[in-house]
């Protein structure tokens, strides 16, 4: 199961070189394991192998660090998709990648998801709305392709089968926290291709 690549910070890369990256992985890290408000800078800090205060070279504020990470993820999955929609006329071949995609991501950044579930709420209103914006345009892009490789469906239909095709993937922090992503990921790719596809 392959990855896309997209500008910007690779969320689904296993290495991240740079301070900053660094940082954002070592905070989203803690901050699915502690929640936003139990997490302090120096902690990521010590995590992440800086001073606390030094968190502050790279972003503003621990407001600032979420609404970066928070959305970069979103960035990254609509990036993704949309390369997936160009690179695949076929709309089969189109779905079964845009799976891949996000089982791929699902799989190798839970933590990422955890964090988005659980602390949208504490970014600021400006990059919140940037987020959902980001988001509504990721399932958009879902509703196209389910619409055209799936049996005749109504809007509400496609767009609940996507969203529950969301919530089998994201369920990886659960489902697949004590199995390896090699096997984890043919399961639920198989899973939801089957599911969005069933008449």
């Amino acid at each position: 199961m392959g990855s896309v690549e997209t500008a910007g910070p690779s969320w689904s890369s296993p290495s991240r070189t740079s301070r900053r990256d660094q940082i954002l992985v070592e905070a989203a890290r803690l901050f699915a394991r502690n929640g936003f408000h139990g997490t302090s800078i120096d902690g990521i800090g010590a995590a992440a192998g800086v001073s606390g205060p030094a968190i502050y070279r790279h972003f503003p504020s621990k407001e600032g660090l979420l609404a970066e990470m928070l959305v970069g993820i979103s960035e990254h999955l609509l990036d993704g998709a949309r390369r997936i929609v160009a690179a695949h006329p076929d709309p089969h071949e189109r779905l079964r990648a845009l799976v891949d995609f996000q089982v791929d991501f699902a799989l190798h950044r839970p933590e990422l998801i955890t964090v988005q579930d659980r602390d949208l709420a504490n970014l600021p209103d400006e990059a919140r709305r940037r987020v959902r914006a980001l988001q509504r345009a990721y399932v958009e892009v879902w509703e196209d392709v389910i619409t055209r490789t799936g049996p005749p469906r109504s809007d509400e239909e496609v767009r609940t089968a996507a969203h529950a095709a969301f919530g089998l993937m994201n369920s990886t922090p659960r489902s697949a926290a004590h199995t390896s992503p090699e096997l984890a990921g043919p399961v639920l790719g198989a899973m939801v291709t089957a599911a969005l596809t069933a008449a």
